[in-house]
């Protein structure tokens, strides 16, 4: 639905510096196509890359009327595509901030295209609809269920390509990233490397993709699988598919896990880790939820991803540890990977910081479904 080579405007109220902005952080770092500005009231006048880290040119402007001069016509300099304002939140719930609605509306009265993976359905909002100008003028909310899901059947095991799923130690903690890092990784090394998203930025980022805490329990499993063929259409076994993770086995709340693995079929693991985080990180007034020692998560992650697999399917390994060390200055961060190295017996790197070569060597180092 989103090309590549659309103009976004990114709307982050108040999300730029923290993490409820981490669907349009991950755009800022990884969308290869055109960001034209970013509204955020918060931060407006405001560099870029001093608030976030990300070497980027974008403007920062108070208001959607403050982006609509750098937005230029369609065909000048921007191609013949209609600009894209795109919701860069991620809110606890999914549910629309109050303060985003003015300019929501005034992105589709100055002609734009409208994208979302909130759980509020813009499209659904009467005032908003009536807003489109033209038959071509579209609101996307991509966390719909697809229609026609089935449940999972594991076809994903006979693809000829390498597969290779993220799984975390918690929420939101890299594993996006991590697999957008690798796949770069592999991309300049001539590698055919493909990206399945199955969640909001992920999908945004790569325009197509599921939105897995859009889908019913039965069917969420299916909903992966059919992703992962989809993507995988062509593919030789020198390929790899890059699958996002969700969730995490280690968190109460989290049931995305499951569904990944039996969907995808992975051939590879790679867990990925914040730094220095003892405990998952849940709602206020929730139990605490210790994270067991990383040799443990991975022996239950290893363990629960052998079962569910067709015969002579080899069970898949987890082959690194992407460690998060955002927030480390580098001696910090040097140490933190040593220790993880040491403690789990694994390659461990931060992909973000370091790119992802460390990485996919290690994954590249053992056939698929071998012991590392």
């Amino acid at each position: 639905m989103l090309s590549a080579s659309a103009p976004l405007v990114l709307l982050l109220h108040g999300g730029l510096d923290n993490l409820s902005g981490k669907t349009g952080l991950a755009l800022l770092r990884y969308r290869s196509g055109p960001i034209l500005a970013v509204v955020d009231p918060a931060h407006a006048g405001a560099d870029l890359e001093a608030i976030t880290g990300i070497p980027r040119a974008v403007p920062i402007v108070a208001s959607l009327a403050e982006a609509r001069p750098l937005l230029g016509a369609p065909g000048q300099g921007q191609g013949d595509e209609r600009p894209v304002a795109v919701v860069g939140l991620a809110p606890s719930g999914g549910i629309l901030p109050a303060e985003m609605a003015g300019d929501l509306l005034l992105a589709l009265q100055a002609g734009l295209n409208l994208a979302s993976g909130l759980h509020s359905r813009l499209g659904d909002d009467p005032v908003l609809a009536a807003a489109c100008q033209d038959a071509g003028q579209w609101i996307w909310d991509l966390r719909q269920e697809p229609p026609g899901l089935t449940v999972a059947t594991a076809l994903a095991a006979g693809l000829p390509c390498r597969r290779l799923l993220a799984v975390g130690t918690d929420m939101a903690v890299g594993k996006m990233s991590a697999c957008l890092e690798l796949a770069a990784a592999a991309r300049r090394q001539g590698i055919d490397a493909r990206f399945v998203g199955t969640g909001q930025a992920g999908i945004l980022i790569a325009g197509q993709g599921v939105p897995l805490d859009a889908v019913r329990v039965d069917y969420a499993a299916g909903a992966v699988e059919a992703a992962v063929l989809a993507a995988a259409l062509g593919a030789e076994p020198a390929s790899l598919l890059l699958v996002e993770g969700q969730g995490s086995l280690c968190h109460p709340g989290s049931t995305a896990t499951l569904p990944l693995l039996r969907g995808s079929q992975p051939t590879d693991l790679v867990l990925v880790h914040r730094a220095g985080q003892r405990f998952v990180r849940t709602r206020p007034g929730a139990a605490a939820v210790a994270i067991p020692p990383l040799a443990e998560v991975i022996a239950a992650y290893e363990a629960v991803a052998a079962l569910g697999r067709p015969p002579g399917s080899a069970a898949p390994k987890v082959r690194a540890i992407a460690l998060n060390t955002a927030g480390l200055d580098p001696a910090g961060a040097q140490a933190a990977l040593e220790q993880c190295r040491e403690s789990a017996g694994l390659v461990c790197d931060d992909p973000v910081r370091h790119g992802g070569e460390s990485l996919l060597r290690a994954l590249l180092a053992s056939p698929a479904g071998t012991a590392p």
